[in-house]
């Protein structure tokens, strides 16, 4: 079965870096775009970053912008989101989510349109 499994998170100052890993087994994963989720406590999941299939297209939220990184390794069938500069604002659970690329409709960044979800791991960022 699909299974993506996400890790790195961890508590972190005001200002630090962190790096989330999301392994995924079960599909092809050069055929998915994959993007990177969070929720805060009582806030609605937003999107973070995505990226396609190639690695050619990504999109950051305004509010990661300059800050996070994603990136893919499709040999390791593994998307990553480098986290710099933190913010309190950004402690959440985030989440990689993973789109089939051959959709109608195709490379989205709206939650709904991804099809596989991991777990999620926790990132708090203490002031």
């Amino acid at each position: 079965q699909v299974q993506l499994v996400e890790s790195g998170g961890g508590l972190v100052q005001a200002g630090g870096s962190l790096r989330l890993s999301c392994a995924t087994s079960g599909l092809t994963f050069g055929n998915y775009n994959m993007g990177w989720f969070r929720q805060a406590p009582g806030k609605e999941r937003e999107v973070v970053a995505t990226i396609d299939k190639t690695g050619s297209r990504i999109t950051y939220t305004d509010s990661v912008k300059d800050r996070f990184t994603i990136s893919r390794d499709n040999t390791l069938n593994t998307v990553y989101l480098q986290m710099n500069s933190l913010k309190p604002e950004d402690t959440a659970t985030y989440s990689c989510a993973a789109q089939f690329s051959f959709r109608s409709g195709g490379y989205a960044v709206t939650s709904s349109t991804y099809d596989y979800w991991g777990q999620g791991t926790t990132v708090t960022v203490s002031s």
